[in-house]
Parts: C-alpha cells; sequence; structure tokens
C-alpha cells in the first residue's frame, strides 16, 4: 500500500500543536487594505484555532501531523 500524500497547500498554512488543535493565520490581510479600517486590520494580526467544524477536513489533508 503507498503511503499517503500530505496536501502541500495545506501543510503550509496550517500547524498542528500538541494538543491536537489546530493553528491558522486569518485571511483578508494581503492586499487591498487602504480601504479597511485601521481597528479590522489590527484584529487581523496574529494567529487563531481551527473552528471544530473544520477541524477533520484539515486532519485530513496532514494526515501524518
Amino acid at each position: 500500500m503507498p503511503k499517503m500524500k500530505t496536501k502541500r497547500g495545506a501543510a503550509k498554512r496550517f500547524k498542528v500543536r500538541a494538543d491536537g488543535s489546530v493553528k491558522r493565520s486569518h485571511a483578508f490581510k494581503r492586499h487591498i487594505l487602504t480601504k479597511k479600517t485601521t481597528k479590522s486590520k489590527r484584529q487581523l494580526r496574529g494567529t487563531t484555532e481551527v473552528h471544530y467544524s473544520n477541524l477533520a477536513s484539515v486532519h485530513a489533508m496532514l494526515p501524518y501531523a
């Protein structure tokens, strides 16, 4: 049986923590930033957890993580 492949796009976007939760960065922070308020841009900084409803699909894309 061949090995399962990791989705490389997902591997670049997500990091699995030791407790099994998955860390992700915020979207909407790359371009067209002039029309966004300072408050909204500030709140998009840093990282957050993947929502539990999407966790199964992320774990399926990262089989060895």
